[in-house]
């Protein structure tokens, strides 16, 4: 799972990693958003600008984390539903 790692171009798609509930961003040249959701999408944690060449220890509810460009979190809050669309793309709930 490299994620991000090593990428020098501007990130402008998301990344998921599902069975995971917590990441690195060594090697990486650029800070990111992150969505840590349980196994139903549920929102349990949201980092916004986290920066480089730091740890997100395991936060125990998490099922998925998403790996996002900067300013891709800022309208997700914990407790909000998400959705997968079948194009990939991750979407917040109406609920």
């Amino acid at each position: 799972m490299i994620g991000f790692m090593f990428q020098r171009k501007k990130i402008t798609t998301g990344k998921c990693f599902p069975h995971c509930n917590s990441i690195h961003t060594f090697f990486m040249f650029q800070e990111i958003d992150l969505v840590l959701c349980d196994s139903d999408l549920k929102v349990v944690a949201q980092y916004e600008n986290f920066h480089k060449n730091r740890i997100l220890w395991p936060i125990s509810k998490a099922y998925y984390v998403f790996e996002l460009p900067l300013g891709s979190a800022q309208n997700i809050q914990i407790g909000h539903q998400l959705k997968l669309e079948d194009s990939g793309l991750l979407k917040k709930d109406k609920n």
